[in-house]
């Protein structure tokens, strides 16, 4: 059973959920500051990520903030992982094409892939970036480009980034304006949205 305040706030779930982009995930790779993880979810929620995965290895797993994520936690579903294998096993079983973001030599400018494909992107820590391990089992390494001294971003900075000009590419093929999803699917969702 439905519970909303108002026939305006249903309007809005229903269109949030219908522009959800589930052929698009987030993976974080042992990222330390939960800030920067709570920054992250916020974005998601803004492009439309429906769920992100925590993938902890060696920190331990976030605290996301409320504040910070604007309670955007509350709308983008959570994965915790703490094996790699298992991580990309599942996601690679779903059908997505697995992008690593690093600085390694083979890496590729993300502005030139296309990102209406079902991806994952990886970002990792702060200070090490993505591990080897989930670098040698992904399909891509990708970079955004730097025309400065320094050559990386904040994480929650990179993550927005990429997760915008993915939206835009979305955008410009029509994919916000139709759900991936079958209807009594997208039902189930709107009616889980709606309790919340």
């Amino acid at each position: 059973m439905r519970k909303f305040k108002t026939e305006k706030r249903l309007k809005k779930i229903e269109k949030v959920v219908t522009a959800r982009q589930f052929s698009l995930r987030v993976v974080l790779e042992n990222i330390h500051d939960p800030h920067n993880v709570s920054a992250i979810f916020r974005t998601c929620d803004a492009v439309g990520v429906p769920k992100v995965d925590l993938l902890y290895t060696q920190e331990t797993f976030p605290k996301i903030s409320r504040v910070s994520s604007a309670s955007s936690k509350k709308w983008v579903e959570q994965e915790k992982y703490d094996s790699t294998e298992k991580c990309i096993q599942q996601l690679k079983k779903e059908g997505f094409k697995i992008y690593c973001t690093t600085l390694s030599e083979n890496a590729e400018n993300f502005y030139k892939l296309d990102l209406t494909e079902k991806v994952a992107i990886v970002l990792g820590n702060e200070h090490l970036g993505v591990s080897k391990e989930i670098s040698n089992l992904s399909d891509k390494d990708i970079y955004i480009p730097m025309r400065g001294m320094i050559q990386s971003l904040n994480v929650s900075v990179a993550a927005a980034v990429i997760l915008y000009e993915t939206q835009r590419q979305r955008a410009l093929k029509g994919m916000y304006e139709k759900s991936e999803l079958l209807k009594n699917e997208l039902e189930e969702i709107i009616n889980n949205w709606c309790n919340k």
